[in-house]
C-alpha cells in the first residue's frame, strides 16, 4: 500500500457523500479513498500568486475558528446560510472567504452541508465531512460542530506540544553548527601561519581540522548549495512511497523519539475512532478514516488490514490482536467495549488516558534530549578548542626546551 503524507491523508475527498444524501452515510472503500485523491488537485493547490503577493488557503487554525464560530451561531438559532455569510464577511483570508460563500450557494441550491463540504476536499477532511453528515442525519449539527471544534483544538494542542518540545534541541543544534563554522572558518585560520612548516608536530585531529577549515573556506559557495540539495533530496525521498515507509519505520525504532511517535499515533487513532463512533459514523467508515489520518504508514496498513477483516465479519479487537503496534491492554479494552456494546465510551476513556500519557512522554523526551544536546555541543566545541590549544602548548614546550 503506497504511503502518503499525513496532509495527503487528511485532505482525501469523500466522493460518496457527493453522490448520496447525508443520511445514508455510505461506507467508503480505502482504495477508492486514495484513488479519489487525484480529483482534488485543483482544490489542493492552496497558493496563488497575484503580482508580488502570495495568498494561501486556510490554515488549521482558520478551520478551528470557523468551526467554533459556526457551532455558536447555529446553537443560537441563526440559519446555516446566514452563519456562513456572517463568518465569510469577517474572514481575512480571501481564499477561505470564497470557499465559505461557495458553501452558502450550494446549500441554497438544495445541497446538504456535508455535500457542500465534500466539494472542497483540499480544505475539509474526510473526518470533518463524515461527522457533519452524521449530524445532519441525527439533527444535532450544533452539538456535532462543537465536538469537531474540540477535536480540532486537541489535535492543535498536541501538535503545538510536540513542536514546542523540539524548539530547544533545534536551537542548541543551530548554535552548535554556528559555533563550529565560526571556529573553523574564522578562528582556526589565524593559527595557520603559526603551524605552517611544523605539520610534523601537529596531532592528527589538528591536521584534520585544518584541512576541513581550508576546504570550507575555499569551497563555501559549493558547500551551501550541496547542503541545501541534501536536505531537499531527503525531503523528496521521504515523500516517495518507499522513502515514507522507511522513514515511518525509523520513527518507531530510533531511540528517544520511538516512544513519543508510537504514543502519538496510538492517541491519534483512538481519539479519532472515539469521536467518529460517538458521532454515529458507521464503523467501516470510522476505521477507513482512522487509517488515513493515523500519520504513519505502518499504522495505516494496520488499520486497513483491520478494515478488510471487519468488512468480512470479524471483530475489531480480534483483528487488532494480530498486530504488535497496538498494546495488548488497548486491544483488551476494545474487546470489552465490543462485548458490552459501549465502544464509544471505551474509546473515549482509552484515548483520554493515552492523551495524558502523550503529554508525559513529551515532557520526558524533552528532559532527556536537552542535556544530551548540551553535552554533544560541549564535546564538539571542546574538541575543536583542544585541537587548537594542544599544538600551541607542544610548540611552546619545544621552544623553552622543556
Amino acid at each position: 500500500m503506497a504511503a502518503h503524507t499525513i496532509q495527503d491523508h487528511e485532505a482525501a475527498p469523500t466522493s460518496d457523500i457527493r453522490q448520496n444524501s447525508a443520511s445514508e452515510s455510505p461506507v467508503e472503500s480505502p482504495r477508492r479513498y486514495e484513488q479519489s485523491q487525484g480529483a482534488s488537485g485543483a482544490d489542493s493547490v492552496m497558493a496563488k500568486v497575484r503580482g508580488f503577493r502570495v495568498e494561501f488557503g486556510p490554515s488549521r487554525k482558520d478551520i478551528l475558528h470557523f468551526t467554533t464560530q459556526l457551532a455558536v451561531m447555529v446553537r443560537a438559532g441563526i440559519s446555516l446560510q446566514d452563519a456562513l455569510e456572517g463568518i465569510a464577511e469577517q474572514c481575512d483570508n480571501r481564499k477561505f472567504q470564497a470557499v465559505l460563500r461557495d458553501l452558502k450557494i450550494r446549500i441554497e441550491e438544495g445541497n446538504s452541508f456535508s455535500q457542500a463540504l465534500a466539494e472542497h476536499p483540499g480544505i475539509f477532511t474526510n473526518l470533518y465531512i463524515n461527522m457533519v453528515a452524521a449530524a445532519e442525519a441525527s439533527g444535532s449539527l450544533s452539538d456535532m460542530l462543537q465536538k469537531l471544534a474540540e477535536y480540532l483544538d486537541q489535535e492543535a494542542e498536541t501538535r503545538s506540544q510536540i513542536k514546542g518540545a523540539m524548539v530547544y534541541p533545534a536551537i542548541i543544534a543551530v548554535m552548535a553548527v554556528s559555533v563550529t563554522v565560526f571556529l573553523l572558518c574564522f578562528v582556526l585560520p589565524r593559527f595557520t601561519a603559526l603551524f605552517r612548516g611544523k605539520e610534523h608536530l601537529l596531532p592528527t585531529p589538528t591536521i584534520i581540522l585544518m584541512a576541513t577549515s581550508a576546504f570550507m573556506r575555499h569551497w563555501w559557495y559549493a558547500i551551501i548549495p550541496a547542503v541545501g540539495a541534501a536536505f531537499w533530496a531527503f525531503w523528496y525521498f521521504i515523500n516517495t512511497p518507499v522513502g515514507r515507509l522507511w522513514w515511518d519505520k525509523a520513527k518507531l525504532i530510533l531511540p528517544l523519539i520511538s516512544t513519543l511517535c508510537r504514543c502519538l499515533y496510538i492517541t491519534r487513532s483512538l481519539h479519532t475512532m472515539g469521536v467518529l463512533t460517538r458521532a454515529g459514523v458507521p464503523i467501516l467508515n470510522t476505521i477507513s478514516i482512522t487509517a488515513h489520518i493515523s500519520g504513519n504508514a505502518l499504522f495505516k496498513d494496520m488499520w486497513l488490514g483491520v478494515y478488510e477483516e471487519v468488512r468480512q465479519g470479524k471483530k475489531i479487537a480480534a483483528s487488532l490482536s494480530r498486530y504488535t503496534l497496538m498494546p495488548s491492554s488497548v486491544v483488551q479494552m476494545i474487546r470489552s467495549g465490543e462485548e458490552s456494546g459501549n465502544m464509544a465510551e471505551v474509546l473515549r476513556e482509552v484515548s483520554t488516558f493515552y492523551g495524558r500519557e502523550l503529554k508525559t512522554v513529551i515532557k520526558a523526551v524533552t528532559s532527556m534530549i536537552e542535556p544530551i544536546m548540551i553535552v554533544l555541543m560541549g564535546c564538539l566545541v571542546g574538541f575543536i578548542a583542544m585541537s587548537i590549544i594542544l599544538p600551541i602548548f607542544k610548540m611552546s614546550n619545544l621552544v623553552t626546551g622543556k
